[in-house]
């Protein structure tokens, strides 16, 4: 089986897809992956070469969420042009507008966020008016797929509150590949995020680093000072990232808004103790195997940070059990049952007709 699928550069969509690609040609599927959003970085170049995709396309349009329509649309036409070249069995969307794009194939849209449940989530309230021509390209996008698919049940859910879904819907948690052992573990908290990232909500650790009583520190791009009493990383590959994980006692993600949470996933896997926001999707991935804070709740955020350091091997251990529940295996298998059900139907539609 060949699978057209988009991905973008830009966020977890990325480390997604290539995940997934690579378990599905454990099952002999066959990914052409097409990226937009930026200019794929030297590190996801050496990622995508050790990765089993078939074929890859890369540009730097724009996404939806970044609301350029004319580049959007332009991305339509050089992804309907890549579609006619490799003719794929199914089409996998990781977004939505381009699900509305007259395929003869049957399409799955994958709902890995969406701006309208953003701002209910981190905002507390419905997106301005600046976001309804958002609003309907999303909907087109999703009147035309054949299978709605989401990380989570609440994802599904935040879906189905602020778009009309009339198609078939499926939850298909996200997976990994497995990864080694865990390393002995320094008393530190470790995060990943951009500061100035309202969902991932790293500022709110970065507001009590200093009341931590262990290092704080934290990948990604940070402002200029840094906060007091964080260790600033950097941007981190994902491998430098995953060593960090492994060595780190504690990873903290205080998130309002996360559909699924990779982030969260790798640190278990690594057997961190996690300390994650409380919100409905974290709640369904983790269960008891996480401690839970009101993700702008300092007093709680740092006594669940203090606990958590002091008591880390017990936690680390039902975290990195609970992580074997999320395995790229897993995941690619579910996705290929959903694809042969698409072939399968879309294969039906002229015996129907004709009878």
């Amino acid at each position: 089986m060949y699978v057209l699928m988009t991905a973008d550069a830009v966020g977890g969509v990325w480390s997604y897809a290539l995940d997934l690609a690579d378990a599905l040609a454990d099952l002999d599927v066959a990914v052409a992956l097409a990226v937009t959003g930026a200019r794929l970085t030297a590190q996801q170049r050496s990622e995508l070469r050790h990765s089993r995709v078939a074929r890859c396309y890369a540009s730097d349009f724009s996404l939806e969420w970044q609301q350029d329509w004319t580049s959007v649309r332009r991305a339509g036409e050089w992804l309907r042009e890549i579609g006619e070249e490799v003719q794929p069995d199914v089409v996998h969307v990781n977004g939505y507008v381009d699900a509305a794009l007259g395929w003869r194939q049957p399409v799955l849209v994958v709902a890995h966020s969406c701006v309208l449940s953003w701002f209910e989530a981190v905002r507390g309230q419905e997106a301005p008016p600046a976001w309804d021509r958002y609003r309907r390209e999303v909907g087109r996008g999703l009147a035309a797929a054949d299978l709605v698919v989401a990380p989570t049940v609440a994802m599904l859910e935040a879906l189905q509150r602020h778009h009309r879904v009339e198609a078939e819907t499926r939850v298909i948690p996200n997976g990994i590949a497995a990864a080694g052992e865990p390393r002995t573990k320094r008393r530190a908290v470790l995060a990943a995020g951009r500061l100035w990232d309202e969902a991932k909500n790293v500022a709110a650790l970065a507001r009590v680093a200093g009341r931590v009583p262990a290092p704080v520190e934290v990948a990604g791009d940070l402002p200029t000072p840094r906060p007091s009493g964080v260790h600033a990383l950097g941007r981190l590959g994902r491998a430098d990232l995953r060593a960090r994980m492994a060595e780190s006692a504690v990873f903290c993600a205080p998130a309002r808004y996360e559909p699924f949470g990779l982030g969260p996933l790798e640190a278990a896997q690594a057997g961190c103790a996690l300390v994650l926001g409380d919100i409905p999707s974290l709640r369904e991935v983790w269960g008891d195997a996480a401690t839970f804070v009101q993700p702008d709740d300092a007093e709680a955020l740092v006594a669940a940070l203090s606990t958590a350091l002091d008591d880390h091997v017990e936690p680390g251990r039902r975290a990195r059990d609970r992580s074997g529940d999320y395995t790229s295996a897993r995941m690619a298998a579910a996705y290929v049952d959903a694809y042969e059900r698409l072939v399968t139907q879309a294969l039906d539609v002229p015996a129907a007709v004709s009878a």
